[in-house]
């Protein structure tokens, strides 16, 4: 499957119909010690180690990751 880009508009829209989103943050460590703020219910994963927890990922809906 071929990533595509979505806006947050976008986003938001479907959180807000009540779609199965889940929301990946791969920001490093050090941008989390830096950041100020965390999308409630986000998931944590460094980009570094995605592969190595395929299985805290779930499978349904819309999978939105995003960085600084």
């Amino acid at each position: 499957m071929e990533p595509n880009r979505i806006s947050k508009e976008e986003v938001k829209r479907r959180l807000d119909s009540r779609e199965r989103v889940v929301l990946l943050d791969t920001r490093s460590v050090d941008a989390w010690g830096k950041a100020d703020a965390q999308i409630p219910g986000s998931i944590r994963i460094p980009p570094d180690a995605v592969e190595q927890h395929l299985d805290e990922i779930p499978r349904e809906g819309l999978i939105d990751t995003y960085c600084t």
